[in-house]
């Protein structure tokens, strides 16, 4: 229960209220393994590669100039990975919870898709410059929906749609397999609208993410469905690239957002980025043994040094970039290893496996996992908790299912 209070705080509440619930969570599945007998944590080979990553994030800490700043990074990055150990545990002897995990993951994501149409038919107004209009003609200036994901802001909500759309793609999976008509019509819908509403945020990075989760199940579902139905998966594949390509051209606002991935330093949100990048490649070079120290705050403050005038920043604006300047080379090295572990046992698991329900929540957590690194490669909303906690959830899904081959 407080792992899906977790998932549905994350719409309502402020992020100290979702770290809250998940500490709850923590503590609860830390008095099971002390209180019930033969309950332990049996790690696989990637969550070894998690164990270096927070023991030299915790050497990180020790050698940060703000301390006190990074200690609060710190929390963060402990409260993350417990609720990750917590759902693991949970899941690998209750693997026939996920597809409520999955639900509740969908309704979220569908309650934001159903506000993010209202706000776009209301024109909301934008609380900050959420976008360069300056060589933009009237109708090309979209109106960029936040949902109620808070801090209110169109990335995080792209973000948002990113991590949790895989969970409504596997729920229709799940739900074809099992034959349940009307609950496949349902969730086919919701994806829709969620999908919608994904490009309804003007978010660019949450544009490569969802390439990402589309090539990402047209990959799997061709272990199932090219050797006897290779024309009508052709076919699909091509009607979905040309709804695509036409919503491209024919709306003027997403094109000219689409395109403005290309302008470089022509696009202001671009320019600020590059600025931000070699500021924070710099902050590398100068600490790259142990970092400054986890956390954003510390971030900010240490950036101050670097940035360059007007250009003060709040992260790296690149998940790796910013491993690596908060903790360090050696820290960067073991959250390379364990994705590089996470997705190559993930790959062999879905390849080889004959349990068709468990292919599907592995395929789609990894997909979720794949998708939000890539939008992490341009933006810094992947550090919040409504996206942090499902990124574990997906991982504990992972782990749940290569459980189930040992066994």
């Amino acid at each position: 229960m407080s792992v899906l209070a977790v998932i549905f705080s994350s719409v309502v509440l402020s992020s100290d209220g979702i770290g809250f619930i998940a500490l709850i969570t923590i503590f609860l599945t830390a008095i099971k393994l002390i209180t019930c007998k033969g309950e332990k944590l049996e790690p696989n080979t990637f969550e070894l590669w998690l164990l270096a990553y927070f023991m030299i994030v915790i050497i990180s800490l020790a050698g940060s100039t703000l301390f006190a700043l990074s200690l609060k990074g710190f929390m963060k990055t402990f409260t993350y990975l417990g609720f990750y150990l917590s759902v693991a545990h949970y899941l690998k002897n209750n693997t026939n919870k996920i597809p409520y995990i999955f639900a509740a993951i969908g309704i979220c994501i569908s309650f934001e898709g159903v506000i993010g149409f209202l706000q776009n038919f209301a024109q909301v107004e934008e609380i900050s410059t959420w976008q360069d209009v300056s060589n933009l003609n009237p109708e090309e200036v979209m109106t960029r929906v936040y949902g109620t994901l808070k801090p209110y802001n169109p990335n995080l909500l792209g973000g948002y749609f990113v991590a949790g759309l895989p969970a409504l793609f596997g729920l229709s999976a799940y739900f074809a397999v099992e034959k349940k008509i009307k609950s496949l019509i349902i969730s086919l819908f919701l994806t829709l609208i969620s999908v919608a509403a994904l490009f309804l945020t003007g978010c660019r990075g949450s544009y490569l993410g969802c390439l990402v989760i589309f090539a990402g199940f047209f990959a799997v579902s061709a272990k199932y469905l090219w050797k006897n139905y290779k024309k009508i998966y052709l076919s699909f594949i091509a009607f979905c690239f040309a709804i695509f390509t036409s919503a491209i051209l024919f709306v003027s606002s997403l094109r000219a957002r689409v395109l403005s991935i290309f302008a470089m330093r022509q696009d202001s949100s671009n320019s600020f980025r590059f600025n931000v990048y070699q500021s924070s490649i710099q902050m590398f070079k100068d600490n790259w043994l142990l970092g400054i120290g986890v956390g954003n705050k510390n971030f900010r403050e240490i950036y101050g040094l670097y940035m360059r005038t007007g250009f003060d920043a709040l992260s790296a604006y690149n998940i790796f970039l910013e491993t690596a300047v908060e903790s360090g080379i050696f820290a960067l090295v073991a959250f390379f290893g364990f994705l590089i572990v996470l997705i190559k046992e993930s790959v062999r698991f879905i390849l080889k496996s004959s349990e068709i329900k468990c292919v599907i929540f592995v395929a789609s957590a990894l997909i979720s996992i794949l998708a939000l690194m890539v939008h992490g490669m341009v933006d810094t909303v992947f550090f919040r908790p409504q996206i942090q906690f499902i990124f574990w959830i997906m991982v504990a899904v992972i782990s749940s299912g290569l459980h189930r081959v040992r066994l």
